[in-house]
C-alpha cells in the first residue's frame, strides 16, 4: 500500500481530499466571480463619470490598503487561521458586491458609492490574500505541497485567461443600459457566498489543525509582524529569495505591463489583437508552468540554482529582445517559453518558503512575499510609463541590463544554495496526532 500510494500522481492524490477540493471549489468559484468585478467596476466608473482620473482614483483606492494591510492580515492569519479569516472575508465581500449590485440595478450608483467600496474591498483583500496563501499547506502532506499549490496557481491562472472574456460578452450582452454590470456584480456575490459555504464546511482535521494560531496569541500585531520581519531577515536563504523576488518584479513586471502594450501599439501591426496575444501566451505559459511543477519530480538543489538563474537571466535577455523584434508571433513564442519557465519556478519558490517556514508562521511570510511580489510594482509602472513615453527601447534595454546585474548577484550569493537545497530536499511527514 506504502508503495502504490508513492507511486500515484500526487495531483490526484491532493485532488482525493475533501478538504482540498472544497477549497478548490471555493477559490475557483470566487476567482471567478473577481474577473466579473475587475471588468465591471471600471466599466462602471467610465460609465458614471467618463473620466479616467475617476478610475485611476478608484483602482489607488483599492490597491493601497490591499498592500498596505498585507502585513496586518498576515499577523492576523496566524493568530486566527487561514479558514476563518478566509470565511470572514468572503462574507464581507458577499455584503459588499451584493450592495453594487443592488444600487446598479436601482439606478442610484454614484462615484462616492464606487469610492467607498474600492476602499473597503481592498482592505478586506488585504486580510484574504494572506490568508488564501496560507491555507493549502495546512491541507496537504508536505511532500504533496507543490502539488496543491499548482492546482491553485493554475486554476487561478485560468479563471485568469478566460474569466474576463466571459463577463465581457455579460456586461457587453446589456450594452444600452448598466443591467450588465449590475449582472455582473452580482455573480460575484454569489461567488463569495459559495466559496463561504466551502470554508464553513471544511474540517481543518489532522495535524495542522490548530497549528496556525500558535504565534501573536501573546502578541501585539506590531510585535508579530516584525517576528516574521526578522525572521526573514536572520534567514539568509529567505533574505535572499526576498530581495529577488522584489527585485524582479521591480525591473521586469513594470516594464512589461507599460512597455508591451506601447509596444503593441507603436510598432506591431495587428495592434490591439497583438496586445492581446502577448499578454495570453505570458498567461498560458504560467499556466503550463504550474501543471508541470506539479507534475514532474522535485529537482535537486543544484538542477534548481541552475533553473533559477537560467530563468532570471531569460527575463532579461527577453525583455531587452523586444526592443528590436517587431514580429508579434515571434515575441509570442519568447512571451510563452519565459511563461512556462516562470509558472515553474514560481511555484516551486512559493512551495519552497512554505516549507522552510514554521507553521505558526505561515501568513505572516506569505504576506511579506506577497508585498515583495506586488508591493514596488506601481512604483515600476510609474517610472516605466515615463521611461517609455520618452524612449520605449530605452525601457527594455535598461531592464535587460539591470536584470543581468540581478543575476550576477544572485548568483553569488550563499543564501540561493542554503534556500535552493532547502526547497528540493526529501521532507519526513510527521505523523497525525492521536485522537
Amino acid at each position: 500500500m506504502l508503495e502504490a500510494k508513492s507511486t500515484e500522481n500526487p495531483m490526484r492524490r491532493v485532488m482525493g481530499l475533501r478538504d482540498f477540493r472544497l477549497l478548490f471549489i471555493g477559490t475557483a468559484t470566487s476567482l471567478l466571480g473577481d474577473q466579473f468585478a475587475l471588468i465591471a467596476t471600471p466599466w462602471l466608473v467610465l460609465q458614471i463619470s467618463g473620466d479616467p482620473l475617476a478610475l485611476g482614483i478608484v483602482l489607488a483606492l483599492e490597491g493601497i490598503p490591499r498592500a498596505l494591510f498585507m502585513l496586518v492580515g498576515g499577523a492576523i492569519t496566524d493568530r486566527f487561521s487561514p479558514r476563518t479569516i478566509m470565511l470572514i472575508a468572503d462574507a464581507i465581500r458577499f455584503v459588499l458586491t451584493g450592495l453594487m449590485a443592488v444600487v446598479v440595478f436601482t439606478g442610484v450608483a454614484q462615484m462616492w458609492m464606487l469610492y467607498a467600496f474600492a476602499l473597503a474591498f481592498g482592505l478586506v483583500a488585504g486580510f484574504a490574500i494572506p490568508a488564501g496563501n496560507s491555507f493549502v499547506p495546512m491541507l496537504v502532506d508536505e511532500n504533496d505541497l507543490q502539488a496543491g499549490n499548482s492546482i491553485m496557481m493554475g486554476v487561478a491562472q485560468l479563471v485568469g485567461f478566460v474569466g474576463p472574456t466571459i463577463a465581457g460578452i455579460v456586461i457587453g450582452g446589456h450594452s444600452e443600459s448598466l443591467a450588465g454590470i449590475g449582472i455582473a456584480f452580482a455573480i460575484d456575490a454569489v461567488s463569495f457566498a459559495v466559496s463561504a459555504v466551502c470554508m464553513w464546511l471544511i474540517r481543518m482535521g489532522g495535524r495542522r489543525a490548530g497549528t496556525a494560531n500558535l504565534a501573536g496569541s501573546q502578541e501585539s500585531i506590531g510585535a508579530a509582524i516584525l517576528t516574521g520581519v526578522r525572521y526573514v531577515w536572520k534567514d539568509e536563504g529567505l533574505r535572499v529569495m526576498f530581495i529577488v523576488m522584489a527585485s524582479v518584479n521591480f525591473l521586469i513586471v513594470g516594464p512589461l505591463l507599460v512597455g508591451i502594450p506601447v509596444l503593441a501599439d507603436q510598432r506591431l501591426p495587428e495592434g490591439a489583437v497583438a496586445y492581446g496575444l502577448l499578454m495570453s501566451a505570458y498567461a498560458g505559459g504560467n499556466l503550463v508552468g504550474y501543471l508541470l511543477a506539479g507534475a514532474l519530480p522535485r529537482p535537486d538543489g543544484k538542477s534548481m540554482r541552475a533553473i533559477l538563474l537560467a530563468l532570471l537571466t531569460a527575463f532579461g535577455l527577453v525583455i531587452g529582445a523586444l526592443a528590436f523584434i517587431y514580429s508579434t508571433w515571434v515575441d509570442f513564442v519568447l512571451l510563452l517559453l519565459l511563461g512556462v519557465g516562470n509558472g515553474y519556478a514560481g511555484i516551486t519558490l512559493i512551495t519552497g518558503m512554505q516549507t522552510r517556514t514554521p507553521r505558526e508562521m505561515l501568513g505572516r511570510m506569505m504576506s511579506l512575499f506577497m508585498l515583495a511580489g506586488t508591493g514596488l510594482v506601481p512604483i515600476s509602472q510609474a517610472i516605466s510609463g515615463a521611461v517609455s513615453r520618452w524612449n520605449l527601447n530605452l525601457l527594455f534595454v535598461a531592464a535587460c541590463l539591470l536584470d543581468l546585474v540581478l543575476v550576477l548577484w544572485t548568483s553569488r550569493q550563499r543564501g540561493l544554495a542554503a534556500f535552493t537545497d532547502h526547497i528540493t530536499a526529501e521532507v519526513s511527514v510527521e505523523p497525525a496526532p492521536e485522537g
